[in-house]
């Protein structure tokens, strides 16, 4: 499995920004998908998964204002982001879980400017 998250950029605090993540292979579908964040000098955290069912969990500090979602025939997934503040700049990363191994692509960088 291959990922590819694009989209980052720098955007004002109380703007908007979409994350996606451009997946390989034909089982995408199946595919437990979760985006990460790691900001300067903190280690890596969650912030929300979507699985094959399309049920979603979000991280508390993200909650009400990012959204998860996938086209699965794209073979994407999103991250659509609300109301962003300085705490949300990091590095965001797309994982896979697929038959009990996990997958990461490169991450793309998000910057929100007060």
């Amino acid at each position: 499995v291959q990922l590819q998250a694009y989209g980052g950029g720098l955007v004002q605090a109380g703007g908007s920004l979409r994350l996606s993540c451009a997946a390989s292979g034909r089982t995408f579908s199946r595919y437990t998908m979760r985006w990460f964040r790691q900001a300067p000098g903190e280690e890596r955290e969650f912030v929300a998964r979507i699985i094959p069912s399309g049920s979603v969990v979000y991280a508390d500090s993200v909650k009400g204002r990012f959204t998860i979602f996938r086209d699965n025939a794209k073979n994407t997934l999103y991250l659509h982001m609300d109301s962003l503040n300085p705490e949300d700049t990091a590095i965001y990363y797309c994982s896979a879980s697929w038959r009990g191994d996990d997958y990461w692509g490169q991450g793309t960088l998000v910057t929100v400017s007060s």
